[in-house]
């Protein structure tokens, strides 16, 4: 049963390659696990299906993965509908060579397997929206206003080596500030 496999798989993996041979979407990563990209890079509705070969491949059907890296924007319900789709499908073709079919399956079927996938501009905002209800988030921060570098020098000129005033910087001049209010007569003799 086994060795039947295998010689399914071989024609099967020759067959792929030639089908696909310079079609960008497709890549065998081994002789076991090929990818198909559908949609455009960068679109959001786009996404990349994996299937893999067991050694029962094809009596049973594959490994469908759709956990890569490229798929990080697609979300789960979307991921597991795809996933249910291509399972269902794999079912009628079991003990036949299924890799091509598949591909072609999610060919004509990926617009309405991806259509309730959100757009990039709302994944976004969910992804920037968060909600605190601590005291200390709620604080507004101030913005410091920026400074000229003359006003920089001024400032460092001020502080001493701590970044503190010097000693004394707020203490008024006695005398001074007795010759500018005038001094209080005495009348009591």
């Amino acid at each position: 049963m086994a060795e039947e496999c295998l010689i399914l798989q071989e024609e099967e993996r020759e067959a792929l390659l030639s089908i696909y041979d310079g079609d960008e979407a497709f890549k065998d990563v081994s002789p076991t696990v090929y990818q198909y990209k559908y949609g455009e890079d960068g679109d959001n509705k786009s996404f990349l299906l994996e299937v893999e070969w067991h050694n029962n491949y094809p009596t049973e059907a594959p490994k469908i993965n759709l956990d890569m890296f490229y798929n990080k924007h697609i979300v789960s319900s979307v991921k597991q509908n795809i996933k249910d789709k291509i399972a269902k499908e794999a079912d009628h073709y079991l003990g036949e060579s299924m890799t091509f079919t598949l591909f072609e399956f999610l060919k004509d079927f990926a617009v309405d397997l991806v259509a309730d996938q959100p757009d990039k501009e709302v994944i976004e905002s969910i992804t920037k929206l968060s909600i605190d209800n601590d005291d200390e988030t709620m604080k507004k921060i101030v913005k410091k206003e920026a400074m000229s570098k003359s006003q920089k020098r001024k400032q460092w000129d001020r502080l001493d080596s701590k970044g503190e005033k010097p000693r004394g910087y707020d203490w008024i001049d006695v005398v001074k500030h007795l010759s500018q209010t005038g001094s209080s007569k005495n009348e009591d003799n």
